[in-house]
C-alpha cells in the first residue's frame, strides 16, 4: 500500500510549553522570541490541560475580552483580561490529535475547532508534538517532479508490478494524466484511485485502455 504521511511524519516534536504558574510576561518573551502563535500549558506529567495563544497575550495587554466572544460569557473574557499566569489566560480544555492520525484528519479535526495547532498526545495523554496548519499544508505542497516520482515508481510500478513506459504520467500543478495501457479493463479504477491517494495530488485524468491480448 502506499504510505500515506500521518501526523507524527510532520509535526514539531520539540514543543514550547507553559506550565499552569507560568508568569505572564514570560508568556510574551517565549511566544515572540520563538516567533509562535500558541503553545500548550502541561501540568505536572507532562499532559496538556490548555493553550495559550498571541491573541490572549494581546487581548490582557489592551484589557478586552475576545471581540468574537470565543472565550465565553462576560466574565471569564474579562478574568482571561487580568490574568497573571498561564493557568488563568489559557484557553481549556484543549484539542488534541494524536501521531497516527492522517493528514486529511487533522485538517478537519483543526477546522471543526476553529483552531490553529494541536497539541499531539501518545497513549498516556502525554505531549509528544504539536502540529500546525502550516505543517498539514506542506504535506500539499509538493512539485509535481515528486508527485510523478511516486506515481511511477509506488502506484505503478511497486503495488501493481506495470512494466516501465507502460504508462505516460504527466503531472502539472498536481493534476496526474495517465495515458497507456493495463493488462485488465477493471485496474483502471484502481489506478486512478491509487493516484488519487498520493499526497499533493489535487486530480486524476486517466486515458487508458486494456491491453490487447497476444
Amino acid at each position: 500500500m502506499l504510505h500515506r504521511r500521518t501526523v507524527g511524519d510532520v509535526m514539531t516534536e520539540e514543543v514550547i510549553t507553559f506550565r499552569p504558574d507560568t508568569p505572564f510576561h514570560e508568556i510574551a518573551s517565549l511566544l515572540d522570541a520563538n516567533d509562535i502563535a500558541a503553545a500548550p500549558v502541561v501540568d505536572d506529567e507532562g499532559v496538556p490541560i490548555g493553550v495559550v495563544s498571541a491573541s490572549d497575550v494581546l487581548r490582557h495587554e489592551t484589557g478586552m475580552p475576545d471581540p468574537q466572544g470565543q472565550d465565553g460569557n462576560d466574565e471569564r473574557a474579562w478574568g482571561k483580561a487580568r490574568a497573571r499566569t498561564a493557568g488563568a489566560l489559557m484557553s481549556s480544555p484543549v484539542f488534541t490529535a494524536r501521531a497516527d492520525w492522517t493528514i486529511p484528519r487533522a485538517a478537519r479535526e483543526l477546522r471543526r475547532r476553529h483552531v490553529k495547532q494541536l497539541p499531539v498526545v501518545g497513549d498516556h495523554g502525554l505531549l509528544t508534538g504539536i502540529v500546525s496548519r502550516s505543517d498539514l499544508l506542506n504535506t500539499f505542497i509538493r512539485s509535481d517532479v515528486e508527485i510523478r516520482g511516486e506515481v511511477e515508481r509506488d502506484v505503478l510500478g511497486r503495488i501493481l508490478g506495470l512494466e516501465e513506459g507502460t504508462v505516460a504520467v504527466e503531472v502539472r500543478d498536481g493534476a496526474v494524466t495517465l495515458r497507456g495501457h493495463v493488462p485488465e479493463p477493471r485496474l483502471v479504477p484502481v489506478v486512478v484511485g491509487l493516484c488519487q491517494g498520493v499526497d499533493g495530488v489535487v486530480a486524476v485524468d486517466a486515458h487508458l485502455a486494456a491491453a490487447r491480448a497476444d
